[in-house]
């Protein structure tokens, strides 16, 4: 199998950007995930974060996992656990407007830190974005304008812990699921490993890298790109030893963004694939992700294509939007 695709950034400025395009391009294809190399976020800043992460965990979530989590999820259990993760979490929401300041026991030096670093990773994301368009053949900013809606795209992070399991092979740390957003940014643990992604039928780990940015494609860019760039199932394996930090900060559509294939990609993908993605709104494809986020990917963007073809489905978002 060929190694993990990692991209250095800085070679976007030179005579090695063509090559690098292609490493970007052929892992949007095959992998759905790639590493981020040179990325100009701050090794200063990213440390900063990672050390005040690490410290709201050991103050304010530990206890309250251990208690919640830890001593009920393995309790007589001897057959795999399927319907719950190993894992402690809050979420922030950045856009289309911030409940930073809202969240509960964060120091006054955490919620500044996080600001900026989020402000960094968004200016990323939407680079990211147009070169995607490029590799692609569409048009500077298409991906960003697909995913404004009325009000902006959303935004947010889940900061997530996974603290040492004493029974891994019963509990994921984070069951199999594809991504149900648009391009993921995840700032994740460099000393515990756990992230893989499955490929070609078999589970692959994503490297843990010093300072890099891991990226990954959601089920939007799947649709927009009817089907030549994929969401790719990926999951956490709880370890024995170590708390792995993970930071994934989402760039997704607008609530209300109608998401539908690229016009200019339908006819070439489709000559290969015979299929044309659906339409839908996107807060619409979040309510049924919701319930079915560890299932196949496929039934769902079925569901939505059945919706769109049926003759009852006039006036409703789809058909009007």
């Amino acid at each position: 199998m060929a190694p993990f695709p990692v991209v250095d950034m800085e070679k976007l400025n030179g005579k090695e950007r063509a090559a690098t395009m292609e490493i970007i391009n052929d892992a949007c294809e095959n992998w759905g995930f790639f590493e981020l190399l040179n990325h100009g976020i701050s090794h200063e800043l990213m440390d900063t974060v990672e050390r005040l992460n690490k410290e709201h965990y050991s103050k304010c979530m530990e206890q309250l996992f251990n208690e919640l989590v830890a001593n009920k999820a393995l309790e007589g259990v001897e057959k795999e656990v399927t319907d719950m993760d190993w894992e402690s979490t809050f979420f922030v929401r950045h856009l289309p407007e911030s409940n930073l300041y809202e969240i509960p026991d964060i120091s006054d030096e955490y919620r500044q830190a996080m600001k900026e670093f989020v402000a960094e990773l968004e200016k990323l994301a939407e680079l990211l974005l147009d070169l995607l368009c490029e590799n692609l053949g569409l048009e500077k900013g298409y991906l960003k304008k697909a995913f404004y809606g009325s009000k902006g795209p959303n935004f947010g992070t889940k900061v997530a812990n996974y603290p040492p399991c004493p029974r891994p092979e019963l509990i994921k740390g984070l069951r199999a699921h594809t991504d149900a957003g648009g391009i993921i940014l995840l700032f994740q643990d460099d000393q515990v490993s756990g992230l893989q992604l499955l490929k070609d039928g078999e589970w692959v780990d994503v490297p843990p890298m010093r300072h890099s940015i891991v990226v990954n494609l959601g089920d939007q860019l799947e649709v927009i790109t009817n089907g030549k760039y994929k969401s790719v199932e990926h999951r956490v394996v709880a370890q024995t030893d170590g708390n792995r930090m993970s930071i994934a900060s989402f760039y997704n559509p607008g609530s209300d963004a109608v998401i539908y294939p690229a016009p200019a990609l339908v006819e070439k993908e489709a000559e290969k694939t015979n299929q044309v993605y659906p339409k839908f709104v996107f807060n619409d494809y979040m309510k049924l992700y919701v319930t079915v986020k560890f299932q196949a990917k496929e039934p769902r963007f079925q569901a939505f294509k059945a919706i769109e073809n049926s003759p009852a489905n006039f006036g409703g978002p789809i058909a009007t939007a």
